[in-house]
Parts: structure tokens; sequence; C-alpha cells
């Protein structure tokens, strides 16, 4: 079984993938921050370096995709591949940081992997206002996150809801993070669960 935590930058997800997969015993699958070659420079110069970013996510997550489903373990994967090419990608090209060029040939070779993998059977939504995002940033205190501007997570959490709210692929969960403090507090993780298991239930 393939579940998937998606939500923009500090809402938990990691956070959550781990506390799951230690309940449950799945495997984790985390995104690759520590190793990726083009986080810094992203950051430093968001139009130069957008296209490479969300090129090497794309192959990161469907190297991920391919390695859940031939594992034929219970895994729970940190963000999904529809973030990168339905939120990230056009925010950028939006926000003109990334070319019109660059934005039809990534979504070219989006369309053509997707064609080729499942989507999750479960995707948890770890919905969350700007406030409680720039809290939890600051709280791990990743340097090349410093940089990022209120206005860019704004943007990305109105691209969330339009993606979430026309969600067709399978079953979907969402979790208010503003008011479930699942990190700090075994009882909201135990609602986290039930509901869960709820829709674990509903799967076979």
């Amino acid at each position: 079984m393939h579940i998937a935590i998606a939500g923009n930058i500090g809402s938990g997800k990691t956070t959550l993938a781990g506390l799951l997969s230690k309940h449950y015993g799945w495997e984790a699958h985390y995104e690759d921050v520590e190793t990726n070659p083009y986080l810094n420079n992203f950051y430093e110069d968001m139009q130069r370096w957008s296209f490479n970013l969300q090129i090497y996510f794309l192959n990161s997550r469907f190297r991920q995709i391919v390695d859940i489903r031939k594992s034929g373990k219970t895994v729970i994967q940190d963000r999904t591949i529809y973030e990168d090419a339905y939120i990230f990608a056009p925010n950028l090209h939006a926000m003109g940081l990334m070319s019109s060029r660059d934005f039809d040939n990534y979504s070219s070779l989006f369309e053509l992997m997707s064609s080729f993998i499942e989507p999750p059977d479960l995707l948890i939504y770890l919905k969350a206002g700007v406030p409680t995002l720039v809290n939890q940033i600051q709280k791990r205190g990743r340097d090349y996150e410093n940089t990022i501007r209120l206005d860019y997570l704004k943007r990305l959490n109105e691209r969330y809801n339009e993606w979430i709210d026309g969600y067709k692929h399978g079953k979907l969960l969402i979790i208010d993070v503003d008011n479930n403090k699942f990190s700090e507090r075994p009882a909201d993780l135990g609602e986290v669960i039930q509901k869960i298991d709820a829709e674990i239930h509903g799967l076979f």
C-alpha cells in the first residue's frame, strides 16, 4: 500500500511521516533535501535554478514511486510527484521565475511520467495557514529557508487548496495543522491515527 503526505513547506510532512512509520511499522520515503544539489542555489537565485530543481525533484519522486510499487511493502511517502507538477512548477512559471519554454518542457515530461504511475492509495493533506508554516520553518532552522518570502508561501497555499479541492485520484484525508499539533500533543496524533485507520479499513 502507498500512503503519501502532501503539504506546503513547513506543514509537518516529514515529522508526520516519521511518527506514522513508527506507529504502523511502515517504511518511510523522505523528500531528498539534504543531498539535493540544487536547493541552496535555488533559494539564492530562483530564476536561474528553478528548472534544474524541478527536474531533479521530478526524477527523484518518479524513482521513489517505481521503488514503492516494486517493493510490495506499505510505504509512507513525504510529498508527492503531483505537488511539483500542479503547485511548484506552475507557481514558478506564474511568478516569472521559470520561462514558458522550460515550463512546457517540464510539463510534457511530467505528463509522460504520470502515464506510467499509479496514484497513492491514500493521500494525507496537511492544511496550514501561513503563520503556522512560518513558525514551523523557523523552528527547524534550515539556513536556505530563511529567505523564503511570505507571498511565496501564500501563493503556494492558494495552489494547494485549489489542487486538493479538485483531487480525484483516490482517497483523501485532510488534517488541519493550525488546530492539530500532532508533533507536540499525543492526543492530536491519536486523532490523526484514528482517521487514517478509518480510511485504510475502507481500502480493503
